[in-house]
């Protein structure tokens, strides 16, 4: 993800639209490091809203997995799809080494790869009051705060983004029906990351009278902040507003 800006000429040219311009398939993977560990723009700078305004009629696939296990079978399934397609993977540097992202043997041996991933440790879906969305690594720090603030949320991860996963998302939420507020929470500024592409998706997506509400960091020219002290308090705000009123 750092610098891929520098190919953006060839991923236009032959990656997005060779299928439509010449009839070629293509089942290249781009594994690009993205992530906000607060060292910087550079670190930060996998645009994934770039890579989304280039998806249209199933020509992409764009993955941003949270475990060992979905990592493994996403590559898996790429290898035995019948329909060749290139898949970009978002990796965040963190989840490298991250425990929370390990996954039993049971996880390799016997899953496969999930589109959605429901919250695990809700054990009464009816005492929910606000679901949110996520994809990346950003979802270990909301069920983090989620457990500290004991608050009423579930904690939903949206691993593929393309194509988006409609019938797996509308099956989760339905899981919840006391929900009156589905947010989408994401460390990218308000104008990059999944939000833009998101946002009109998630209206189709509803289930009964919930709002729609999104946590990021403020608008910006640049990916990330410079400042690492900066970068915690935006981190901490954008988890604030995800579970503000709740």
């Amino acid at each position: 993800g750092d610098f891929v800006n520098g190919g953006q000429i060839v991923l236009d040219q032959f990656l997005a639209s060779a299928e439509e311009k010449w009839g070629q398939r293509s089942g290249l993977v781009l594994l690009l490091p993205h992530g906000y560990d607060g060292q910087g723009p550079e670190h930060s700078s996998g645009r994934i809203e770039r890579f989304l305004t280039l998806c249209a009629d199933d020509n992409l696939q764009v993955v941003n997995a949270t475990s060992a296990a979905q990592y493994f079978h996403l590559l898996r399934r790429q290898h035995l799809a019948a329909r060749r397609r290139p898949l970009v993977v978002f990796t965040p540097k963190y989840l490298l080494r991250a425990r929370e992202s390990r996954s039993p043997v049971e996880g390799l041996c016997s899953e496969s790869f999930h589109e959605v991933l429901d919250d695990p440790s809700v054990s009464d879906p009816s005492a929910v009051r606000r679901v949110v969305l996520c994809s990346g690594k950003v979802a270990y720090d909301a069920l983090l705060r989620r457990d500290q603030a004991r608050a009423p949320a579930a904690v939903v991860r949206v691993e593929q983004l393309y194509p988006w996963p409609e019938r797996a998302l509308v099956e989760v939420l339905e899981r919840y029906p006391s929900i009156d507020s589905i947010y989408w929470l994401q460390e990218e500024p308000e104008n990059m990351g999944a939000w833009p592409f998101v946002q009109g998706r998630l209206h189709g997506t509803l289930v009964g009278g919930a709002k729609v509400g999104h946590a990021s960091r403020p608008e910006s020219a640049s990916p990330a902040t410079g400042s690492f002290k900066l970068h915690l308090r935006q981190q901490e705000h954008l988890l604030d507003r995800a579970f503000e009123g709740v």
